[in-house]
């Protein structure tokens, strides 16, 4: 059977649609001119050399930029539709609906059970049965929940990096967003944690958009759907992830994925 390009269409939908940002530290310049969309349900892969400006758009999508002094936008993000900057806007619940996951896991001084159910309790989940629900999914989903169930009462702290990297996702699902942010979330990590994160990803797309700032090249190729390159603050080159990999169409790309710099 032919697939059906309307479905694909409305699958895949525009999640973000971002025109003429530009971003500012006091008077320096961190982002110039991004133009383009992230579509729903796909892992979109941004890629670039230290310093291009990654991790300050990653924190725009859902304006964690504002809580640094003399942070400033121009232009638009809109998110399905609604500009997010605008005076007024539900900034708190941007932050439910776009969770994100840094690259130092953070796992609070508490349980493993109450790390998890930490969000849904302050959002007003009181049943103990709903609670243990939300735990044992979000857990599940991020490819945690064998190694854990049994000892869900014991502290999170005594989880190894890539076991609290893995608890970080789940508690960030535990909220049910529509986006996950993700800042190097395999940063340091061993090659097994890494591997489960992003295993977790590529499941993950099915229902989440994914947006993954990663400095790992590889790892782009291996699990992104479309790259988008940053360069010293502008968007170099935007596109499927095969493409780009495989058939850059900015000579600059070509030798920041071959490793020529970066």
């Amino acid at each position: 059977m032919r697939p059906d390009p309307a479905k694909n269409d409305r699958l895949h939908a525009i999640q973000y649609s971002i025109r003429g940002l530009n971003a500012f530290y006091g008077k320096n310049p961190s982002l110039r001119g991004i133009d383009f969309d992230i579509r729903s349900r796909q892992i979109l892969g941004i890629i670039g050399p230290s310093g291009s400006g990654k991790t300050t758009f990653l924190r725009t999508l859902n304006r964690l930029n504002d809580l640094v002094p003399d942070f400033r936008v121009e232009g638009r993000i809109h998110f399905k539709g609604e500009n997010i900057y605008q005076p007024q806007y539900d900034v708190i619940r941007l932050r439910r609906r776009a969770g994100m996951v840094f690259a130092l896991p953070v796992a609070l001084p508490m349980s493993i059970y109450e790390n998890v159910v930490y969000g849904p309790r302050t959002s007003g989940i009181k049943k103990r049965d709903r609670l243990y629900e939300i735990v044992e999914k979000s857990l599940k989903a991020a490819y945690l929940w064998d190694e854990v169930k049994e000892r869900l009462d014991t502290s999170a702290l005594r989880l190894s990096g890539g076991q609290q990297q893995r608890l970080s996702l789940a508690r960030i699902l535990a909220l049910d967003p529509e986006v996950i942010l993700l800042d190097e979330p395999c940063s340091g990590l061993d090659p097994i944690s890494t591997a489960k994160i992003e295993e977790a990803m590529v499941s993950l797309k099915n229902r989440y958009t994914i947006v993954l700032v990663t400095n790992n090249t590889m790892q782009a190729a291996r699990v992104a759907d479309t790259t988008a390159f940053f360069l010293m603050g502008e968007l170099v080159e935007y596109g499927p992830t095969r493409q780009m990999f495989t058939a850059p169409k900015d000579n600059r790309t070509n030798e920041y994925i071959t490793g020529r710099f970066g």
